[in-house]
């Protein structure tokens, strides 16, 4: 049976639910408690810190339901887990090599905890698309916006 929803490591979710707790439990009640303040202070429409506080509390608010709708969507999977480790799979640490011998080492995750300038590219992403299932010494095209480019795997690891 095909397993739905998106991937992200535990890690990943876990970095999501502290973002959900922090708004909920913190920062939302922060702003609720200014604008209650503010609200006592009289006439709303002159006043900046109710303005203010209505307009946070509302992209508080869509955060969090963002936030939400994506943890229900996503599926958590632990790299470590993977029973074929042979192959490129989600969680894998993937050492590549173009035609000038020039390598790049990339971690598959999750989309939602994807950072190029660390290495870690989404799930979704085309490098990662084509690197699906595989093996040592595969050669993969990779298609980018600048133009195509040939990689060929050298490692791959779950760590």
């Amino acid at each position: 049976m095909a397993q739905t929803g998106d991937p992200i490591s535990p890690a990943g979710m876990a970095a999501l639910k502290a973002r959900y707790d922090h708004l909920l439990g913190t920062e939302r009640p922060e702003i609720v408690e200014i604008v209650s303040w503010a609200a006592g202070n009289g006439d709303r429409s002159e006043n900046g810190d109710y303005l203010y506080g209505r307009k946070r509390m509302r992209e508080i608010d869509r955060e969090l339901a963002h936030l939400a709708r994506r943890m229900k969507a996503l599926r958590v999977v632990d790299p470590r887990e993977q029973p074929d480790k042979a192959r490129v799979f989600f969680g894998a640490t993937v050492t590549l090599a173009d035609d000038d011998d020039d390598e790049r080492r990339v971690t598959i995750v999750g989309d939602d905890e994807q950072d190029a300038g660390a290495g870690r590219i989404g799930w979704n992403s085309p490098m990662a698309r084509a690197l699906r299932g595989a093996s040592l010494g595969d050669l993969r095209t990779v298609r980018l916006p600048s133009g195509s480019k040939e990689w060929e795997v050298i490692a791959i690891s779950y760590d």
